[in-house]
């Protein structure tokens, strides 16, 4: 995948509008209370400042719906004071995307200053990838030159994710996005071998296409989480009251035809009386469900099988929970899952929000290889699907 990146420019006194991604959680005081993907942005950021660029963020954050309180709720004025103490420098705040306001605050920006446009979704032509919007961005930005750098959003064709390079000479990728698809990119370009894949999450559904993709490429593909379920039940086994997707059963009997053998599910399980976390539950093997019961995790015996296939793995590959990780009790198997990576080695790589959270809450990121930013992006990424945002930055 040939692509620019906005280390190759000279960026000296250009305006250049890159495209972060600062959606970040709040707390009820409006405080940033993970700042990942600020950091996670830093090096295109310090990279443009150190290039004497005039450096202009744009960023959505939360689903903004016009009501009259989504102004202070969703600004972008935490994110600018988190990124504000992080660069030790000021950044700008704009009030809006757009407008007379961000035109002088543009005319008076010099090199190496940083302004951050207001919440991109405050106008909702940014999600309908409005062609006026996209043109008034570039506009009243000034910008010569679009970086993306937002991979967790490279997947919607938004305005400023996409549009805008139908505006600007040059687009490009920032150092996150080009990082995000060198790692992933291993999965599905000539990986190393043996490569294994770790599927977990709630449902089938939401990883057909990333199975369907991996399969003829991994070694083993192990599954977890809710989703294995629907698997236990194209083959017959009763699952009680364990989530299944009843309309995906044959879907999944003929996955695990194709696999021949690569695809492989857990043994054994923590079983629950009911979907609680001070519920009754044991550790079984898989095809022993008590009556009215639910699997919630994997079991000791499949967090040791698992680990073994990753730490066996010159490339391996985590995508979602092992079990209900929200609920300590049902925890342990997304934890060990992370233990196992991290303790790998091979090259590892982490994505899906539980999985980053597991790996986060233990303090394990840093002996992760690669820790993705992007949810869904990553998924339609390993789908083999092209990302809108990624498509407009590469070279003719």
């Amino acid at each position: 995948m040939a692509l620019k990146t906005i280390d190759a420019l000279d960026l000296a006194g250009k305006r250049v509008f890159v495209r972060v991604d600062f959606n970040v959680p709040l707390d009820e005081q409006g405080r940033v209370t993970d700042d990942a993907r600020i950091r996670a942005a830093l090096p295109t950021i310090k990279h443009a400042i150190q290039a004497r660029a005039k450096v202009i963020l744009g960023s959505h954050l939360g689903r903004p719906k016009g009501k009259p309180d989504d102004r202070e709720k969703f600004s972008l004025e935490p994110a600018a004071q988190r990124l504000s103490e992080l660069l030790k420098q000021d950044v700008i705040l704009a009030d809006d995307c757009i407008g007379d306001g961000v035109k002088k605050l543009v005319r008076d920006l010099k090199e190496g200053q940083v302004l951050l446009l207001e919440n991109l979704r405050f106008h909702p032509e940014e999600e309908k990838n409005d062609a006026a919007f996209a043109a008034r961005l570039v506009q009243d930005s000034g910008a010569t030159i679009f970086v993306n750098d937002a991979f967790g959003s490279a997947h919607r064709a938004h305005a400023s994710t996409e549009g805008v390079s139908h505006h600007v000479a040059t687009s490009v990728a920032g150092l996150l996005m080009e990082k995000e698809l060198r790692y992933l990119g291993m999965a599905l370009e000539a990986p190393e071998r043996p490569f294994v894949a770790v599927l977990g999450g709630a449902k089938v559904s939401d990883k057909i296409e990333v199975i369907e993709s991996l399969l003829p490429r991994v070694d083993a593909l192990l599954v977890g989480g809710g989703m294995a379920y629907t698997f236990f039940r194209a083959q017959g086994l009763d699952t009680q009251k364990s989530l299944v997707e009843t309309d995906k059963i044959d879907l999944a009997r003929g996955l695990l035809e194709r696999a021949a053998g690569k695809l492989r599910l857990p043994v054994d399980h923590v079983v629950a009386a009911a979907f609680k976390e001070d519920a009754e539950r044991q550790t079984l093997p898989v095809a022993e469900t008590p009556a009215g019961w639910m699997g919630l995790d994997i079991g000791p015996q499949t967090a040791r099988a698992f680990a073994d296939e990753a730490g066996r793995a010159k490339l391996v590959l985590w995508n979602g929970p092992m079990g209900v990780f929200e609920m300590a009790p049902f925890a342990e198997g997304t934890l060990a899952m992370a233990r196992a990576l991290a303790d790998s080695p091979g090259t590892s790589i982490v994505g899906g929000g539980d999985s980053v959270a597991a790996v986060t809450q233990m303090g394990l990121a840093d002996k992760i290889d690669h820790v993705s930013t992007g949810g869904g992006a990553s998924l339609e990424f390993l789908s083999g699907e092209p990302l809108p945002g990624v498509a407009c930055l590469r070279e003719a």
